[in-house]
This record gives C-alpha cells, sequence and structure tokens, in this order.
C-alpha cells in the first residue's frame, strides 16, 4: 500500500479500481469522465448519485453508514476518454472540509485489495475536492493524487469540467410547491404532471432552498428545507407504500435524548384526521403504522420508522406531516444529526433524505410534508420548521398551519 502526497502518481495494477472518501461527517462523491481537453462531452459523463453509471464508471451509495465510492473499469472506458476525476463534498449544505480532511482509499475491485491511501492536507473553506484522478498516460493507466478544493462546492467542480448546472431560480417567493387541496380543486394548468427533471444533473442535488420541484427519473435526491419531489418516476407513481425513517444522535457530550417521531393526517380543509405516534401505532384501519419509541436515539440506522400505505389510504387524507419531539425536554440544539428520509417499503431502497443542518433552541420540528395532488400522486417537501412542543398535540394546528 502507498500513501499519496499532493502530486504523487502510481501505475493501477489491475483494469478495475474502486475509490472510496471517507471522512468524520457524511460525504457526496462523484466521478467525471474527461477528455484530453480536461471536459465532459456531456452531463451524461457526471456520475452521481442521482445517475450512479455511466461507461466504464459507477457510483455506489455508502447509505451514510460507509463512504461512498466511485468504481473504474478501465478496460470499458470509452476512447477518447483520458481521465476520470474522482470528487467529494460534505452532505450538508454549506459545510467546508475544515477539521474533516478527507481519505481516499484507492483498491482493487476485484478482491478489494488496498492499493493507495491519500489525505489531502491543510484544508480550510473548500466546500468540493477534486481528491484523485484516474488517469492514461502512455498506454497506461495511472492514479494521481490531487486534493484541488473549490469555494463554490461542487457545482464550482462540475461547471470547472463542462457539466451544465442550472441556475437557481430567483429566491423572490419561497415558492411552496402546489400544495393541500382545499375548497374548489385548482385549474386544471396547475396539477396533472410534474415539471420536468432538470435538464442536467445539479450539483448534488439540486438547487437553493425555495426553489421548485424535482423528480424521482434519477433516482435518490437529497433535499433542501422548502425542496420538493414527487414521487413518480416516468410520469408514473413510483410506488405505494413507502416508509419514513427518521434518525438523530443523542445530545453532545453523550447524553441520552427521548425523541418522538410522529405522523399527523389532515382532510382537504386542512382538518386534523388522527396522528400516529408512539401511544398509538396504528391509525386510518391500519394504512399509517408507527415501528415504536426509541427512548434513548442510540443505535444506528432510522430511530423510528413510520409505515404509509398510499395505495390504502382514504380519499379524505390528502396531507401528511412528519415531525420528531424531544419528550425530554433538551432542545434540538443539543440533538446530533438529525434526519429523515423516505424509502421504498417494499425493496428498502432510500429515495428521498433530508438532513437537518440547522437547528433553533425547540422541542419540536416539522420534518416534512407528504401532499396528495390532484392528479393523485404525491409529493415530499422538505420542512424544517421549529415548533415550541414536546408532544405531537402541540404539533396538530402548526402543521395544518403548514400545508
Amino acid at each position: 500500500m502507498t500513501a499519496m502526497t499532493p502530486g504523487s502518481n502510481i501505475p493501477l495494477p489491475t483494469a478495475r479500481v474502486t475509490v472510496d472518501v471517507a471522512a468524520p461527517v457524511r460525504l457526496d462523491v462523484s466521478g467525471l469522465l474527461l477528455t484530453a481537453d480536461g471536459k465532459v462531452r456531456s452531463d451524461d459523463d457526471f456520475i452521481f448519485y442521482n445517475q450512479p453509471a455511466g461507461p466504464g464508471v459507477t457510483y455506489r451509495s455508502g447509505g451514510g453508514t460507509a463512504p461512498d465510492a466511485i468504481t473504474v473499469d478501465t478496460t470499458a472506458v470509452p476512447p477518447g476518454i483520458e481521465k476520470i476525476v474522482v470528487t467529494a463534498s460534505p452532505d450538508a449544505a454549506g459545510q467546508t472540509f475544515q477539521g474533516i480532511e478527507p481519505t481516499a482509499t484507492v483498491r482493487n475491485a476485484d478482491d478489494n485489495a488496498v492499493l493507495a491511501t491519500f489525505t489531502p492536507p491543510r484544508l480550510g473553506t473548500e466546500t468540493a475536492l477534486v481528491v484523485v484522478e484516474i488517469y492514461l498516460r502512455g498506454g497506461v493507466w495511472k492514479v494521481r493524487a490531487v486534493g484541488q478544493g473549490y469555494a463554490n462546492g461542487l457545482a464550482g467542480i462540475a461547471t470547472d469540467f463542462g457539466v451544465t448546472v442550472e441556475e437557481p431560480a430567483a429566491p423572490a417567493q419561497p415558492a411552496p410547491a402546489p400544495q393541500q387541496p382545499v375548497a374548489p380543486p385548482a385549474p386544471p394548468a396547475a396539477a396533472p404532471q410534474a415539471p420536468p427533471a432538470p435538464a442536467a444533473p445539479p450539483a448534488p442535488p439540486a438547487a437553493a432552498p425555495g426553489t421548485g420541484k424535482i423528480n424521482l427519473d434519477k433516482g435518490r435526491v437529497s433535499l433542501q428545507k422548502n425542496q420538493t419531489v414527487s414521487l413518480m418516476k416516468g410520469g408514473r407513481p413510483l410506488l405505494s407504500q413507502v416508509k419514513m425513517g427518521l434518525g438523530w444522535e443523542p445530545a453532545y457530550r453523550g447524553k441520552d435524548i427521548d425523541l418522538d417521531a410522529s405522523v399527523i393526517a389532515y382532510g382537504p380543509q386542512r382538518n386534523h384526521i388522527d396522528s400516529c405516534y408512539f401511544g398509538k401505532l396504528q391509525i386510518v384501519n391500519g394504512a399509517i403504522r408507527h415501528s415504536g419509541d426509541n427512548l434513548t436515539g442510540e443505535g444506528g440506522g432510522d430511530d423510528e420508522v413510520i409505515t404509509v400505505d398510499l395505495g390504502r389510504l382514504p380519499m379524505e387524507v390528502t396531507g401528511l406531516v412528519f415531525t420528531v419531539n424531544s419528550f425530554s425536554g433538551q432542545k434540538f440544539t443539543e440533538v446530533a444529526k438529525a434526519y429523515c428520509r423516505l424509502l421504498d417499503a417494499t425493496t428498502g431502497e432510500e429515495l428521498v433524505r433530508f438532513d437537518l443542518t440547522g437547528a433553533e433552541p425547540q422541542t419540536g420540528v416539522m420534518m416534512a410534508k407528504l401532499i396528495r395532488q390532484f392528479s393523485g400522486e404525491w409529493e415530499m417537501t422538505a420542512m424544517g420548521d421549529f415548533v415550541k412542543s414536546r408532544t405531537v398535540r402541540g404539533m396538530v394546528k402548526p402543521a395544518a398551519q403548514a400545508l
């Protein structure tokens, strides 16, 4: 195994290599296929979690418990591609690499043997890095340690290499996407179809808070606050049964924290139908089910899971708001790594994720909402709105107002 330094390179002894990039925080790792002029041929050469496969290059998610990885099969890289750069950026919006220097590990993809490692030194305000590059020189494939930083995130890297990144929508209106059907149905123009997916892979996942909705055509998406995703793929409903996993870590300094995940069901007039929580594990004839209470936040993965059978929900249920409360009274500023994620209940595949990157000194938070559109499709919007309430009962009114 070789411990590499910036600018150093070694020949690859195998045709297939995997590069994983690990750090103390979750990272988004990507790969770009570049021609001799240092540019992608098209946006299809940008490989990341919304576009996980390209010619000779694939992306693998670590699922939050292991590093994301890029695998390169040099025998399958198309003619004209001379370099594959492996990039990384913190999953949390705006977070820099200061104090969380990543380490890239280059492995033989066939037997997982470690070939080299590289930790870029002296990082500061960088929010994205070109970590290593796999390149062709004199008919031999090599790997070079790079460690080049960008202060404008993965969008800066993508743009630098020729990927088309859509500009964020003007921040004039925090545009809530089509919302809860209230009173008479909206005109047909507002409903039937979700807007098309972004024309090109944006910096994972998409634009800034408050921008329009996206869909699942390219797989998993990671939402920012106020961003909306349509649970459609190829113009059709993706699935009928979903799980909302909510997780957190114990309060800093190791104290236990008792957070309670709940979902509140509403009707077309924002009328409260029922609440599913640790004290009522099933509602609406079992179409919504709660996994039970986690009293400490200890353990890996989701702390509490709520399963929603969208296909069995009565038509009177048009909105669901997923909330988390601190029953023990600790504020969310004392909670580490709160998140929610939407999964396909059949396959367990993670479809949508929202990491709560900012917190307020309150005891309740509305994490996300699912809204049934007039067309029948469901949309999920990331919320991250804080409320002073230790129980779901105190969330019913503010959640109704947020629909």
